[in-house]
């Protein structure tokens, strides 16, 4: 479903992506997994039409998001790391918006809306306005909303940032359901090595723009003789603290806001 063939991306004399390769395969819940500054911001953008590549080539379902970002982009829906709810309009019309920007038709939009808010147990505030919602709400309506167009892949960046314990169990609970009975394949990025570990399927490691590793969270702990993929992840990647570029936060805060519906 994603493939990654030499991909690089320079600014300059820096390289922020260094000739990475890498596969997904349909229905698999994915990690991408580095510390801060290490390329996967980057790669997102690349994967998601908002960058190109300097040289390499990706594919999403068969199209080149280089050549047919309008087509790419009805294949995938995406989670942001920071809101990109408009949250004067209630969950029923952040969902209706998004709809009628991807052109779903009235009929099947209005069933897949109540259908996702049932899902992610937002169907008795749909009426609310989002302002109105927790932090986990919200989360769990973003969702919903990038998988209203019937997506081939969902890109999660950082999901379940700052959630508590039961809220980031529940909302892995509907998004692995729906990885099982629609097949949407799932390309992840999170700080929390144990969530990592228990929804990913296979893993890649990202450090100083290169692949270090990829496998199964066992296989990854076997390589490094560690017990958990905490421990395998700093035995690839170090110990050092990271500090993240602001162009790096500036760069996800930019691609929240070109996806996030706007009212005319």
């Amino acid at each position: 479903m994603i493939r990654v063939q030499n991909l690089i991306k320079r600014y300059g004399d820096f390289t922020a992506v260094a000739d990475i390769s890498f596969e997904v395969a349909t229905g698999e819940m994915f990690a991408f997994l580095g510390p801060n500054g290490a390329g996967k911001t980057t790669t997102i953008k690349m994967l998601t039409t908002l960058l190109k590549p300097t040289s390499g080539h990706v594919e999403l379902d068969g199209l080149d998001p280089t050549t047919h970002a309008n087509e790419a982009r009805k294949r995938f829906g995406i989670v942001f790391q920071d809101p990109s709810l408009d949250d004067e309009l209630t969950a029923y019309e952040n969902m209706d918006f998004h709809g009628v920007l991807y052109k779903v038709p009235k009929r099947i939009r209005s069933e897949r809306i109540e259908q996702l808010l049932k899902l992610f147990e937002l169907w008795d505030r749909r009426k609310d306005p989002v302002k109105q919602f927790s932090r986990g709400m919200k989360r769990r309506l973003e969702i919903a909303r990038g998988l209203l167009h019937t997506p081939k892949i969902l890109f999660l960046d950082e999901p379940t940032l700052g959630l508590d314990p039961q809220t980031r169990n529940q909302l892995w609970t509907h998004v692995k359901k729906l990885n099982a009975e629609e097949r949407v394949t799932v390309f992840l990025t999170t700080h929390y090595m144990e969530e990592a570990e228990r929804v990913a399927q296979r893993i890649a490691i990202i450090d100083h723009g290169k692949i270090v590793a990829q496998g199964t969270p066992q296989e990854l702990k076997q390589q490094t003789n560690s017990e958990t993929l905490e421990q395998a992840f700093l035995a690839l990647t170090g110990t050092t603290i990271r500090e993240e570029s602001a162009g790096s936060a500036d760069q996800m805060r930019n691609m929240a806001r070109m996806f996030r519906p706007r009212q005319k």
